[in-house]
């Protein structure tokens, strides 16, 4: 994946290969064992390559050298291939900066090279291939909104999106084949969602399904589902520090200091003050009666739908099929985005221009999405929304959720929390 959309939110259909090279190497007997070298592996993107040499950025961050020889084994397979006997051979001079690659070898002394025995390879332009499948399916035969209630028992989730403009209830159907990821509560990356069991997502979460759905749209039967948990902040900024990458908001909900964490996936923007004013009118002018989003918002600009990379600023490492992307990537709110509503500002977020933090001077009025954070894990920045004071002035019902899009599942613009 790049930045935005990272390539990388396949990396877990690739993960499966460490299982299967198991059956293509069988253990020596007890007796050998203590002669022979220990194997190694790792799995990682191929970045440059050179004469019997491969580097390659593992997916820990290392870098790796990896001498191959006449007797290394090449095979490559294929996104969504399970079993090497699928696999087809391949060449040294077939690889490419960019392709995924699983390395087993004997280890260098030092860890920072390996001697390969044998190297299986997913090839960038089909990852690619697959990403682009995927981004469709999830834009095309998918709902996301904010979960009302789940049914572990009969495996019914209930969510409240605001499909055409109008707040409806879903109810999404699981079964045994459903698919099930939770994002970590320190990543908006689809890479680093886990496979979760229905009963760990709760009201309130945002939850994305893709399968099979009724006519009225009232239903739908899962497939794959991504959940998570993300915090809104509205408040007041105390303190920034650029070099530790962190801002200190006083949360105009509970009165109190919270200190965030800003890393380079963080989408940070700040709005111009015309169009500021133009949303605040938009909430002050809303109709009594009108659709409403699950915050009390006007319809045209809550229920939060992600789309497809990385969430916001996300590395599409990531909510990938997302981009952030659940962004993520759920990265930088790259999402199907559908129709209307913050889908439409999401992508507005997006082709603005990206702000720093010395963008930001105290007393300013702040937006926030961030992770959910943990004792052991501060909150990470998502998105953060400067510029937002008349805002915060016309409406008490103006919250960060009900403005931006926490995370998104599509290429739509502004995520990588995206299934990618």
């Amino acid at each position: 994946m790049n930045r935005k959309v990272r390539a990388g939110c396949y990396g877990f259909l690739f993960l499966f290969v460490a299982t299967a090279t198991s059956t293509a190497h069988p253990q020596a007997s007890s007796g050998q064992s203590a002669l022979m070298p220990a194997t190694a592996k790792a799995l990682g993107t191929v970045t440059a390559l050179s004469d019997r040499t491969i580097t390659v950025k593992t997916d820990a961050g290392a870098e790796l050298i990896v001498s191959v020889s006449d007797a290394t084994k090449f095979l490559q397979l294929k996104p969504g291939q399970t079993s090497l006997k699928d696999a087809t051979p391949l060449t040294f001079a077939d690889l490419k900066a960019g392709d995924r690659v699983l390395v087993r070898g004997v280890s260098g002394g030092d860890g920072k090279s390996m001697q390969a025995t044998s190297v299986i390879a997913m090839k960038q332009a089909d990852i690619a291939d697959k990403q682009a499948h995927e981004r469709a399916e999830w834009a095309q035969h998918s709902v996301g909104g904010l979960v009302k209630n789940v049914d572990a028992a009969t495996g019914t989730i209930t969510i409240s999106t605001n499909a055409a403009g109008a707040q409806k209830d879903v109810t999404v159907h699981t079964s045994k084949q459903t698919i099930l990821r939770r994002y970590a509560p320190d990543s908006i990356k689809f890479d680093d969602a886990k496979p979760a069991p229905i009963n760990e997502i709760k009201p309130g979460d945002q939850l994305r399904a893709r399968g099979q759905r009724t006519a009225d749209g009232g239903e739908l039967s899962a497939n794959e589902i991504v959940s998570g948990t993300f915090r809104s902040i509205a408040g007041i900024l105390v303190s920034s520090d650029s070099a530790t990458g962190t801002i200190t908001v006083t949360d105009l909900a509970t009165k109190q200091p919270v200190t965030l964490h800003v890393t380079r996936d963080s989408q940070l923007r700040k709005l111009q003050p015309f169009l500021a004013q133009g949303i605040a009118a938009r909430l002050k002018d809303a109709p009594a009666g009108g659709a409403v989003g699950p915050n009390g918002a006007p319809s045209s600009l809550s229920a939060a739908k992600p789309g497809t990379g990385t969430a916001v600023g996300g590395n599409g490492t990531g909510m990938g099929p997302g981009g952030s992307g659940p962004g993520a990537g759920m990265g930088a709110g790259q999402g199907p985005g559908q129709g209307g509503g913050r889908g439409d500002f999401q992508q507005m977020l997006a082709r603005m221009p990206a702000a720093t933090i010395p963008d930001f001077v105290k007393g300013d009025a702040l937006m926030i999405v961030a992770t959910e954070g943990s004792a052991s894990t501060p909150s990470t920045i998502i998105t953060l929304l400067g510029g937002v004071e008349p805002i915060l002035q016309v409406s008490s019902k103006a919250t960060p959720d009900m403005i931006l899009s926490p995370w998104s599942l599509g290429g739509g613009g502004g995520g990588d929390a995206t299934p990618q």
